[in-house]
């Protein structure tokens, strides 16, 4: 009998990476007793209706070809679950916040973890990569708290979004080949690297989402992403465009303001990056750019599209700890997944 069962609500990029890492785990650990018994997708689902294992070789052709509707979350699948003759890790790679509001809403034996988010308040839920994708961001933080570290200020660049399109718009030497700002978003679009609309990043509510989160676990009462100020990077006349290439044909225009930007930076030895910080001692969160980094800071010498997020504690004083790396990307992201459900079963052992 297996002892601990596995539901996976999610199987796109990020989902599809988990699975065949999940995979993987389980073939190098044949003395875990894992057993998938529900892969997800919107219109599609695989359900092991006796709770006997699903096969991950195969789960991509078998949910094609013998998928059926996915049972209604929360009600339906949580029963499912529930009657499951073990405890269940319940697995979602969506960015749902509906969904991810409803899992904390746990029944007992079951527990979760989630990519994209969850309000750690209430059940039983680890959330490492809602923060920073496969980077210990979230579980460094909780360790300095609960090791009794007082938390001053959390500063960084918690998007890969806005890191490649300020490194490829304002690279330390000046020279970005005569590109404007638009030119740097399209470009940041045709690789992937930000949402199919662009203005979902450029609105920074990605990035206060990060901050809301951290900022509870540092003790700040933060009631949502949007009670604090963001700098959103959408021209005012754009905000309002019907469709992504309506808002990329109008970027343009609006070029003159952000080279400015760029270029008074420039003039004072500096250069601009879009950061989140929090301060615990004055109780502020904000988002937005700033336009002071010296080029020798740490935040203005990042690279490509990796994340950055600087650590200021009692303990660790002027000298930040500091976590650096590739914060995007759906093989990192599922690798943070993956390694809170490793959390999760060595708790249940």
């Amino acid at each position: 009998m297996f002892n601990v069962y596995v539901a996976i609500i999610g199987a796109g990029g990020v989902g599809k990476a988990f699975i065949s890492q999940l995979s993987s785990y389980i073939s190098r650990n044949p003395s875990v007793s894992l057993a998938p018994i529900l892969i997800s997708r919107s219109s599609k689902a695989l359900v092991s209706q006796n709770y006997v294992p699903l096969n991950l070789e195969k789960w991509s052709e078998e949910l094609s070809s013998n998928g059926t509707a996915p049972p209604a979350f929360p009600e339906q699948t949580l029963a499912y679950l529930k009657a499951a003759p073990g405890p269940v890790i319940l697995v979602d790679n969506t960015s749902d916040e509906d969904l991810a509001s409803s899992s904390i809403k746990l029944w007992n034996d079951i527990y979760a973890t989630a990519a994209n988010g969850g309000n750690p308040k209430g059940g039983y839920i680890f959330h490492e990569a809602s923060v920073g994708a496969g980077l210990p961001v979230l579980s460094t933080l909780k360790e300095l708290v609960e090791t009794g570290d007082r938390i001053k200020k959390i500063e960084g660049i918690f998007s890969g979004t806005m890191s490649f399109l300020f490194n490829s718009f304002a690279p330390l030497d000046g020279n970005n080949g005569g590109k404007g700002f638009a030119a740097c978003v399209k470009e940041a679009q045709q690789l992937g690297y930000t949402e199919p609309d662009p203005r979902d990043d450029l609105n920074g509510l990605d990035v206060a989402r990060k901050l809301t989160i951290l900022a509870r676990l540092s003790g700040l009462q933060v009631a949502s992403p949007t009670s604090f100020p963001i700098q959103s990077l959408i021209p005012g006349p754009l905000e309002s465009a019907k469709s992504t290439d309506e808002f990329l044909g109008g970027l343009g225009d609006f070029d003159g303001e952000m080279t400015k930007v760029k270029e008074d930076a420039e003039a004072k030895g500096a250069v601009v990056r879009y950061v989140g910080s929090l301060n615990v001692e004055t109780q502020e969160v904000k988002v937005g750019w700033r336009r002071n980094f010296d080029k020798s800071s740490a935040i203005a010498g990042l690279k490509g599209s990796d994340n950055i997020i600087s650590f200021y504690t009692e303990r660790y004083g002027n000298n930040p700890l500091i976590v650096q790396g590739a914060g995007a990307g759906a093989e990192v992201t599922a690798m943070g997944v993956l390694g809170d459900l490793i959390k999760v079963l060595q708790r249940l052992r």
